[in-house]
Protein backbone atom coordinates (compact mmCIF):
# COMPACT_ATOMS: atom_id res chain seq x y z
CA UNK A 1 0.00 0.00 0.00
CA UNK A 2 1.62 3.39 -0.95
CA UNK A 3 2.74 6.15 1.73
CA UNK A 4 0.33 8.15 0.50
CA UNK A 5 -3.00 5.94 0.67
CA UNK A 6 -1.83 4.82 4.04
CA UNK A 7 -1.72 8.16 5.77
CA UNK A 8 -5.28 8.18 4.01
CA UNK A 9 -6.65 5.81 5.42
CA UNK A 10 -5.41 6.44 8.99
CA UNK A 11 -6.95 9.67 8.64
CA UNK A 12 -10.67 8.06 7.71
CA UNK A 13 -10.20 5.81 10.35
CA UNK A 14 -10.06 8.82 12.77
CA UNK A 15 -12.72 10.49 11.32
CA UNK A 16 -14.89 7.14 11.76
CA UNK A 17 -14.39 6.11 15.13
CA UNK A 18 -16.68 7.45 17.91
CA UNK A 19 -14.66 9.24 20.41
CA UNK A 20 -14.93 7.73 24.23
CA UNK A 21 -17.92 9.38 26.38
CA UNK A 22 -18.97 11.35 22.90
CA UNK A 23 -22.69 12.17 22.90
CA UNK A 24 -23.96 10.68 19.79
CA UNK A 25 -26.73 11.58 16.94
CA UNK A 26 -26.42 9.04 14.42
CA UNK A 27 -28.26 11.01 11.89
CA UNK A 28 -26.62 14.82 12.38
CA UNK A 29 -23.40 13.85 13.03
CA UNK A 30 -22.80 10.91 10.32
CA UNK A 31 -23.62 10.79 6.54
CA UNK A 32 -24.46 7.49 5.83
CA UNK A 33 -23.74 8.65 1.96
CA UNK A 34 -19.76 10.13 2.52
CA UNK A 35 -17.39 9.45 0.52
CA UNK A 36 -13.76 10.25 0.78
CA UNK A 37 -12.61 12.64 -2.02
CA UNK A 38 -9.30 11.37 -2.58
CA UNK A 39 -10.39 7.87 -3.28
CA UNK A 40 -12.89 6.96 -6.45
CA UNK A 41 -14.82 4.14 -7.03
CA UNK A 42 -12.57 3.00 -10.11
CA UNK A 43 -9.59 3.11 -7.61
CA UNK A 44 -11.25 1.28 -5.07
CA UNK A 45 -10.67 -2.30 -6.12
CA UNK A 46 -6.67 -2.18 -6.02
CA UNK A 47 -7.16 -0.57 -2.74
CA UNK A 48 -9.08 -2.99 -1.14
CA UNK A 49 -7.03 -5.53 -2.41
CA UNK A 50 -4.18 -4.30 -0.75
CA UNK A 51 -6.09 -4.26 2.72
CA UNK A 52 -7.01 -8.09 1.86
CA UNK A 53 -3.44 -8.77 1.52
CA UNK A 54 -2.03 -7.10 4.54
CA UNK A 55 -5.10 -8.95 6.43
CA UNK A 56 -3.54 -11.63 5.08
CA UNK A 57 -0.52 -11.38 6.70
CA UNK A 58 -1.52 -10.11 9.79
CA UNK A 59 -3.90 -13.32 10.33
CA UNK A 60 -0.77 -15.59 9.55
CA UNK A 61 1.14 -13.91 11.93
CA UNK A 62 -1.41 -13.34 14.33
CA UNK A 63 -2.02 -17.54 14.39
CA UNK A 64 1.72 -18.25 14.50
CA UNK A 65 1.99 -16.09 17.77
CA UNK A 66 -1.26 -17.27 19.11
CA UNK A 67 -1.25 -14.39 21.69
CA UNK A 68 -4.19 -12.47 20.94
CA UNK A 69 -6.95 -13.10 19.15
CA UNK A 70 -9.29 -10.68 17.18
CA UNK A 71 -12.93 -9.83 17.28
CA UNK A 72 -14.96 -8.06 14.87
CA UNK A 73 -18.42 -6.92 16.25
CA UNK A 74 -21.08 -5.98 13.00
CA UNK A 75 -23.91 -4.12 13.14
CA UNK A 76 -26.35 -2.32 11.32
CA UNK A 77 -29.57 -2.34 10.16
CA UNK A 78 -31.38 -4.98 7.86
CA UNK A 79 -29.54 -4.61 4.46
CA UNK A 80 -26.82 -2.47 5.49
CA UNK A 81 -24.15 -5.07 3.83
CA UNK A 82 -22.84 -7.14 6.92
CA UNK A 83 -22.75 -10.13 4.98
CA UNK A 84 -21.09 -8.47 1.64
CA UNK A 85 -18.56 -6.69 3.83
CA UNK A 86 -17.67 -10.03 5.40
CA UNK A 87 -16.98 -11.66 2.04
CA UNK A 88 -15.36 -9.15 0.15
CA UNK A 89 -13.01 -7.54 3.00
CA UNK A 90 -11.65 -11.14 4.26
CA UNK A 91 -11.82 -12.77 0.82
CA UNK A 92 -8.32 -13.72 0.91
CA UNK A 93 -7.86 -14.85 4.59
CA UNK A 94 -6.81 -18.46 5.39
CA UNK A 95 -10.61 -19.87 6.52
CA UNK A 96 -9.09 -22.34 9.34
CA UNK A 97 -7.99 -18.30 10.79
CA UNK A 98 -11.27 -16.86 10.98
CA UNK A 99 -15.00 -17.82 12.34
CA UNK A 100 -18.12 -15.87 11.92
CA UNK A 101 -21.08 -16.37 13.95
CA UNK A 102 -24.71 -14.86 13.18
CA UNK A 103 -26.84 -14.38 15.95
CA UNK A 104 -30.19 -15.20 15.13
CA UNK A 105 -33.65 -15.45 17.82
CA UNK A 106 -32.10 -16.96 20.92
CA UNK A 107 -33.25 -20.40 21.61
CA UNK A 108 -35.21 -21.49 24.82
CA UNK A 109 -31.18 -22.94 26.17
CA UNK A 110 -30.18 -19.57 25.51
CA UNK A 111 -33.02 -17.83 27.20
CA UNK A 112 -31.95 -19.55 30.24
CA UNK A 113 -28.88 -17.89 30.14
CA UNK A 114 -27.48 -14.01 31.19
CA UNK A 115 -27.39 -12.15 27.96
CA UNK A 116 -23.85 -12.36 27.37
CA UNK A 117 -23.68 -16.36 27.58
CA UNK A 118 -24.65 -17.06 23.77
CA UNK A 119 -21.89 -14.57 22.81
CA UNK A 120 -19.06 -15.57 25.53
CA UNK A 121 -19.90 -19.31 23.86
CA UNK A 122 -18.18 -18.25 20.42
CA UNK A 123 -15.50 -15.86 21.66
CA UNK A 124 -11.93 -16.07 19.04
CA UNK A 125 -9.62 -17.97 20.40
CA UNK A 126 -5.96 -16.74 20.35
CA UNK A 127 -4.27 -16.85 17.36
CA UNK A 128 -8.24 -16.05 15.75
CA UNK A 129 -10.07 -13.67 14.16
CA UNK A 130 -13.88 -14.24 15.22
CA UNK A 131 -16.52 -12.17 13.41
CA UNK A 132 -19.91 -11.24 15.06
CA UNK A 133 -22.70 -10.92 12.27
CA UNK A 134 -24.77 -9.38 14.46
CA UNK A 135 -24.14 -9.25 18.18
CA UNK A 136 -24.51 -9.13 21.99
CA UNK A 137 -25.49 -5.55 20.83
CA UNK A 138 -28.92 -6.61 20.11
CA UNK A 139 -29.57 -7.05 23.91
CA UNK A 140 -29.83 -2.83 23.65
CA UNK A 141 -31.04 -2.81 20.11
CA UNK A 142 -33.90 -4.92 19.31
CA UNK A 143 -34.30 -5.55 22.69
CA UNK A 144 -34.61 -2.25 23.03
CA UNK A 145 -37.10 -1.46 20.65
CA UNK A 146 -39.58 -4.10 21.38
CA UNK A 147 -39.09 -4.45 24.76
CA UNK A 148 -41.76 -7.06 25.20
CA UNK A 149 -38.73 -9.48 24.06
CA UNK A 150 -37.64 -8.78 27.69
CA UNK A 151 -40.19 -11.30 29.06
CA UNK A 152 -38.59 -14.31 27.25
CA UNK A 153 -35.64 -13.72 29.30
CA UNK A 154 -36.97 -14.46 32.56
CA UNK A 155 -35.00 -11.43 35.04
CA UNK A 156 -35.63 -11.57 38.35
CA UNK A 157 -38.96 -9.27 39.45
CA UNK A 158 -38.13 -5.31 39.00
CA UNK A 159 -35.15 -5.76 36.16
CA UNK A 160 -37.28 -4.76 33.44
CA UNK A 161 -38.58 -1.42 34.60
CA UNK A 162 -37.40 1.82 33.55
CA UNK A 163 -34.59 3.00 31.67
CA UNK A 164 -31.90 1.36 34.74
CA UNK A 165 -31.77 -1.79 32.33
CA UNK A 166 -30.11 -0.38 29.57
CA UNK A 167 -27.88 1.68 31.31
CA UNK A 168 -27.18 -1.81 33.24
CA UNK A 169 -26.52 -3.41 30.21
CA UNK A 170 -24.39 -0.39 28.67
CA UNK A 171 -22.28 -1.39 31.82
CA UNK A 172 -22.12 -5.06 31.77
CA UNK A 173 -20.94 -4.83 28.00
CA UNK A 174 -18.08 -2.12 28.20
CA UNK A 175 -17.20 -4.05 31.48
CA UNK A 176 -17.38 -7.48 29.08
CA UNK A 177 -15.18 -5.68 26.48
CA UNK A 178 -12.60 -4.39 29.10
CA UNK A 179 -12.19 -7.91 30.12
CA UNK A 180 -11.50 -9.24 26.75
CA UNK A 181 -8.90 -6.90 25.70
CA UNK A 182 -7.26 -7.11 29.45
CA UNK A 183 -7.26 -10.99 28.38
CA UNK A 184 -5.96 -10.50 24.76
CA UNK A 185 -8.77 -10.42 22.08
CA UNK A 186 -8.72 -6.87 20.74
CA UNK A 187 -12.28 -5.64 20.05
CA UNK A 188 -13.19 -4.15 16.99
CA UNK A 189 -16.78 -2.36 16.52
CA UNK A 190 -18.07 -1.63 13.16
CA UNK A 191 -21.99 0.37 12.66
CA UNK A 192 -22.71 0.29 8.81
CA UNK A 193 -24.81 3.25 8.43
CA UNK A 194 -27.39 3.17 5.74
CA UNK A 195 -29.98 5.85 4.96
CA UNK A 196 -33.69 5.15 4.88
CA UNK A 197 -33.96 5.58 1.31
CA UNK A 198 -31.02 3.05 0.37
CA UNK A 199 -32.41 0.06 2.68
CA UNK A 200 -35.74 0.95 0.79
CA UNK A 201 -33.71 0.99 -2.34
CA UNK A 202 -32.27 -2.44 -1.64
CA UNK A 203 -35.13 -3.89 0.08
CA UNK A 204 -36.85 -3.65 -3.79
CA UNK A 205 -33.89 -4.99 -5.36
CA UNK A 206 -34.13 -8.24 -2.68
CA UNK A 207 -37.47 -8.26 -4.32
CA UNK A 208 -37.16 -7.58 -8.10
CA UNK A 209 -33.90 -9.59 -8.54
CA UNK A 210 -34.84 -13.77 -8.02
CA UNK A 211 -31.35 -14.47 -6.89
CA UNK A 212 -31.86 -11.48 -3.96
CA UNK A 213 -35.26 -13.29 -2.90
CA UNK A 214 -34.27 -15.53 -0.09
CA UNK A 215 -32.76 -12.66 1.47
CA UNK A 216 -35.84 -10.81 1.86
CA UNK A 217 -38.51 -11.84 4.98
CA UNK A 218 -41.46 -10.02 5.53
CA UNK A 219 -39.97 -9.09 8.84
CA UNK A 220 -37.69 -7.17 7.00
CA UNK A 221 -40.36 -4.47 6.29
CA UNK A 222 -42.31 -4.92 9.54
CA UNK A 223 -38.42 -3.64 11.20
CA UNK A 224 -38.67 -0.52 8.59
CA UNK A 225 -41.50 0.85 10.31
CA UNK A 226 -39.60 1.19 13.46
CA UNK A 227 -36.61 2.91 11.93
CA UNK A 228 -37.20 6.30 14.29
CA UNK A 229 -37.38 3.94 17.03
CA UNK A 230 -33.67 1.80 15.85
CA UNK A 231 -31.85 4.83 15.41
CA UNK A 232 -32.43 6.41 18.85
CA UNK A 233 -31.31 3.31 20.11
CA UNK A 234 -28.63 3.01 17.77
CA UNK A 235 -27.52 6.83 18.59
CA UNK A 236 -28.01 5.50 22.39
CA UNK A 237 -25.82 2.34 21.91
CA UNK A 238 -22.54 4.34 20.23
CA UNK A 239 -22.64 7.28 23.02
CA UNK A 240 -22.69 4.65 25.47
CA UNK A 241 -20.44 1.99 25.16
CA UNK A 242 -17.98 3.72 22.86
CA UNK A 243 -15.00 3.45 24.91
CA UNK A 244 -11.19 3.93 24.59
CA UNK A 245 -10.36 0.08 24.64
CA UNK A 246 -13.29 -0.79 22.49
CA UNK A 247 -14.43 1.87 20.22
CA UNK A 248 -17.04 1.74 17.75
CA UNK A 249 -16.58 3.37 14.49
CA UNK A 250 -19.48 4.25 11.80
CA UNK A 251 -18.96 3.00 8.50
CA UNK A 252 -20.80 4.96 5.78
CA UNK A 253 -22.42 1.90 3.84
CA UNK A 254 -24.43 4.02 1.34
CA UNK A 255 -21.46 2.92 -0.80
CA UNK A 256 -21.03 -0.57 -0.70
CA UNK A 257 -17.47 -0.43 -2.19
CA UNK A 258 -16.52 2.55 0.19
CA UNK A 259 -17.73 0.54 3.16
CA UNK A 260 -15.47 -2.43 1.89
CA UNK A 261 -12.50 0.29 1.89
CA UNK A 262 -13.09 1.77 5.85
CA UNK A 263 -13.89 -1.41 7.14
CA UNK A 264 -10.69 -2.86 5.60
CA UNK A 265 -8.96 0.11 6.75
CA UNK A 266 -10.45 0.13 10.54
CA UNK A 267 -8.96 -4.01 10.73
CA UNK A 268 -5.88 -3.62 9.30
CA UNK A 269 -5.05 -1.11 11.63
CA UNK A 270 -6.33 -2.96 14.66
CA UNK A 271 -3.96 -5.67 13.16
CA UNK A 272 -0.90 -3.17 12.89
CA UNK A 273 -1.64 -2.11 16.70
CA UNK A 274 -1.62 -5.69 17.69
CA UNK A 275 1.43 -6.16 15.46
CA UNK A 276 1.57 -10.08 15.75
CA UNK A 277 4.76 -11.40 15.55
CA UNK A 278 6.27 -14.93 14.14
CA UNK A 279 8.31 -16.81 17.02
CA UNK A 280 11.74 -16.60 17.18
CA UNK A 281 13.33 -20.23 17.72
CA UNK A 282 15.72 -20.65 20.42
CA UNK A 283 19.16 -21.55 19.90
CA UNK A 284 18.22 -25.26 21.19
CA UNK A 285 15.16 -25.27 18.71
CA UNK A 286 17.76 -23.44 15.74
CA UNK A 287 20.22 -26.71 16.25
CA UNK A 288 17.54 -29.50 16.12
CA UNK A 289 16.27 -27.64 12.87
CA UNK A 290 19.45 -27.99 11.14
CA UNK A 291 20.12 -31.05 11.89
CA UNK A 292 17.26 -32.05 10.30
CA UNK A 293 18.00 -29.84 7.44
CA UNK A 294 21.32 -31.88 7.66
CA UNK A 295 19.43 -35.38 7.53
CA UNK A 296 16.82 -34.55 4.76
CA UNK A 297 19.75 -33.51 2.75
CA UNK A 298 21.64 -36.90 2.83
CA UNK A 299 18.57 -38.03 1.97
CA UNK A 300 18.65 -36.95 -1.73
CA UNK A 301 18.56 -39.16 -4.99
CA UNK A 302 22.05 -39.40 -6.05
CA UNK A 303 21.79 -37.97 -9.90
CA UNK A 304 22.13 -39.99 -13.26
CA UNK A 305 23.47 -37.81 -15.09
CA UNK A 306 22.07 -36.56 -18.42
Amino acid sequence: MADTSAKHLGKLVETLRVPAGAKVSLAKDFDPAFKAEWLSKQESEPQLAASVELLTEYQERLAAQDRHGLLVVLQGIDAAGKDGTIRHVMSGVNPQGVNVHSFKVPSAKELSHDFLWRYAKSLPARGQIGIFNRSHYEEVLVVRVHPELLERERLPSGATTGKEIWQRRYREINDWERYLVDNGIAVVKLFLNISAEEQRRRFLARIDLARKNWKFSAADAYERASWEAYQDAFSEMLSHTSTQWAPWHVIPANHKWFAHIAVGAVLVQALMEIDPQYPVLCAAEQDALQQVRAELEAQAPESTGA
